[in-house]
């Protein structure tokens, strides 16, 4: 969460009487850690919380059992092989998985049917590939390829892509933040962090309110990976005006602001989000080590507490063998991993790197599900021999 924002009209004080158009207004809590976290208040015309009628769906589509055994192999999963169609909220495929983060991947040709709320977790998605909207109570998100989106945990919303619309989820299950570290006393972003505020992009507030967006009155909740549909009684969109700190942004990958030091610096210089049980790093283009006999190359690495993935976007991967746009390296706890032969004397007088690329550290193992046993390179864990 950013910082507070306000769109259209709310009341000097809330839990206030408020009759903008006439009728009072109903006041709508949306709260996180009970009421002792960050919240926004939301204004709507009509009840918001009337409903119809309630159908159980089942399972998401998408889920799947976590591989049994096999902790320490490391892997390499070329996401390009899944099957491009459906809608990005049903037609996602969970990859990895732990208690604490679900890895999703979605190649959608179709905006969501309904509207959907996942109140498993919030979602941090990369877009990989495509553009469009996401369309909310709190406005309309504008989305651009390279954006990491944000949106937070049972917040009604749709994807309406341009196009195809690739995107890597990232389901954080208690939840997504920029790292405290990177703020003040006071809650700014510190002058020091990678980014600042300028570089989140907050929904647009249409000169109609959100109502004007035509949002469909079907929800459709994730809980528990299950599916349940909700008609709404009145529109969902119905708000007036909002205000608060928990809303969707946009934040692109290039505008993180990467340092570089005289030798190679360890990779949390790359922290960009944090989650319960994990971090969210981003490799940009960026200028490297500059000591005359600096190794740019990333050193060999035993990482004894936690296992590391990456999501490879473009570029150039100096050091792994076989890598593409679209791969997805895993590399447990417990096995060391590091450059393949020749890449890491060859990195020696370098001064830039070009690639682009996701990376996530977990606490806790990260286990593969059939959805990406069925896009695994088998010979990845021996091809550094």
């Amino acid at each position: 969460m950013i910082h507070r924002l306000q769109r259209g009209d709310v009341p000097d004080k809330p839990h206030t009487a408020f009759r903008p158009e006439g009728s009072m207004a109903f006041e709508h809590c949306l709260t996180r850690q009970g009421f002792d976290g960050l919240y926004t208040i939301l204004y709507h015309r009509r009840p918001p919380h009337w409903i119809g009628s309630r159908e159980e769906l089942g399972p998401h589509p998408g889920v799947a059992e976590p591989e049994a055994g096999d902790r320490t192999r490391r892997r390499h999963f070329l996401t390009p092989r899944l099957p491009r169609g459906g809608a990005p909220f049903r037609g996602r495929k969970l990859l990895l998985a732990n208690s604490d983060l679900g890895v999703w991947m979605a190649r959608a040709a179709d905006a969501d049917p309904e509207l959907c709320a996942n109140a498993d977790g919030d979602e941090l998605h990369f877009v990989v590939e495509g553009g469009g909207r996401l369309d909310t109570p709190l406005g309309s998100l504008r989305v651009e390829t390279h954006d990491y989106v944000f949106v937070p945990r049972a917040l009604p919303h749709r994807w309406l892509p341009d196009g195809v619309l690739t995107l890597l989820v990232l389901e954080g299950r208690s939840y997504v933040d920029v790292p405290r570290q990177f703020r003040n006393a006071g809650g700014q972003l510190r002058m020091d962090a990678p980014y600042s505020h300028r570089d989140f992009r907050p929904p647009e507030w249409p000169d109609r309110g959100p109502a004007s967006l035509g949002a469909p009155r079907r929800l459709v909740v994730k809980r528990g990976d299950a599916l349940t549909a909700h008609e709404l009684t009145h529109d969902p969109f119905d708000v007036i005006g909002w205000d608060g700190q928990v809303w969707p942004f946009a934040f692109p990958i290039r505008a993180f602001q990467p340092k570089t030091g005289l030798v190679h610096l360890p990779p949390t210089i790359h922290l960009t989000f944090a989650g319960g049980g994990f971090i969210v790093c981003s490799f940009v283009p960026r200028v490297v080590d500059f000591h005359e006999k600096a190794v740019p190359c990333p050193y060999p690495h035993s990482s004894v507490d936690c296992d590391e993935m990456i999501y490879y976007v473009e570029g150039n991967f100096t050091s792994r063998r076989g890598i593409a746009p679209g791969s997805i390296s895993l590399h447990p706890a417990g096995v060391p991993h590091g450059p393949h032969p020749g890449t890491y004397e060859a990195s020696v007088g370098t001064q830039r790197t070009q690639e682009l690329a996701v990376m996530v550290d977990t606490f806790k193992p990260l286990v593969p599900t059939k959805h990406a046993l069925g896009i695994e390179d088998p010979d990845y864990h021996l091809s550094w021999s």
